[in-house]
């Protein structure tokens, strides 16, 4: 059975979900991994309104549409952080309250754990046979993301500090979506506490393997920092909980640049990397797909759709023709079995 090919609607918060939902109809997709922002989910109406969730359904049904994922990076991202201006353009007026920063944080933890609470009544309202776990994507924030280049000497215990905190934090919001029976699936990124593999080892010992804990696979995070992203695939395999199809190119600009960005601008000739639409970069998704099957990965596959030089909606329509190509199903026979008479 083949993959249900979902678009991401982070980048597309500024369209109204009424008129997303029968372009991304049009542009080829299955459903939407809806984004906590914009008007396309919102988590305090979801937990007060009796009609939203209805409504919402509604209104994907109405255009053949499911969804199988909610995504709230933004809020994530404040839990751990320290917080700055910012992150005040980023989260919910209530959430950024007086500015405070320990209680900009406080407020983010409680917004993911009322996060995990909608997603059970969305996905429990849900029409037809759930295929597949609830999943919350989203950041976690990290307050030791400024020490990435250890100078001054950053000691492991320093480091180790940030892991607490981030454990802290976050032990409670899981326990919430463990009551939920939901999962909580961080996007491995540059500026969260698991930006690589081993960050992501030391992330899931410093929750002590809690269950809800996994990720949101995303091989353009990993790719152009020089990440194996298919050991990623392999190292991680019952703790990928949702994938994102997301390309990027690397080892282009003019030398200017580095890897960590040269306080560039997105679009920048000069950078060293850049996200691209899928099937414009170097990240090599038939060896994705081949690990996915390997590891018995039968979820989603969520295009997030990023390339500053492509239009967008020429981009998201490519990108889901070039997704259902690619995803070929496992074989569920050995090719050289046919030489063995009694198969003859």
């Amino acid at each position: 059975m083949p993959r249900p090919v979902t678009l991401f609607t982070g980048q597309w918060a500024d369209m109204p979900l009424e008129k997303l939902a029968p372009l991304a109809r049009k542009m080829g997709y299955d459903g939407l991994e809806l984004a906590c922002w914009g008007d396309h989910f919102d988590v305090a109406a979801a937990l007060s309104s009796p009609g939203y969730i209805r409504d919402k359904w509604a209104l994907l049904r109405d255009h053949e549409l499911t969804c199988h994922a909610l995504s709230n990076h933004l809020v994530g991202q404040a839990v751990c952080d320290p917080i700055d201006d910012r992150h005040r353009a980023i989260v919910p007026p209530e959430v950024w309250g007086d500015g405070d920063p320990e209680g900009v944080r406080r407020r983010a933890a409680a917004r993911i754990a009322d996060t995990a609470r909608a997603a059970r009544k969305f996905f429990d309202a849900r029409p037809g046979k759930a295929l597949f776990p609830a999943v919350v994507n989203g950041f976690t924030g990290s307050s030791i993301w400024d020490t990435l280049y250890a100078f001054p000497p950053t000691p492991q215990s320093y480091w180790e500090k940030g892991y607490e905190d981030f454990a802290r934090r976050w032990l409670p919001v899981l326990d919430v979506f463990e009551q939920c029976d939901v999962n909580f699936a961080l996007e491995v990124h540059p500026t969260e506490i698991a930006y690589d593999i081993a960050t992501a080892r030391r992330a899931l010992d410093a929750v002590k393997n809690h269950r809800r804990f996994g990720f949101n696979y995303d091989p353009s995070h990993l790719g152009y920092q020089g990440v194996d992203y298919i050991k990623f695939i392999r190292a991680f395999a019952d703790r990928i909980y949702h994938a994102h199809i997301k390309d990027v190119w690397w080892g282009r600009g003019d030398g200017t640049v580095g890897v960590f960005g040269g306080h560039t601008d997105f679009g920048d000739p000069r950078r060293f990397w850049e996200f691209r639409s899928p099937g414009h970069g170097d990240i090599k998704f038939e060896d994705i797909i081949v690990a996915l099957n390997d590891t018995g990965y039968h979820g989603p596959l969520s295009v997030e759709w990023e390339d500053v030089r492509m239009d967008r909606v020429h981009g998201a329509t490519e990108s889901a023709a070039f997704v259902r190509r690619l995803d070929f199903p496992p074989s569920t026979v050995a090719f050289d079995a046919a030489f063995d008479k009694k198969n003859q």
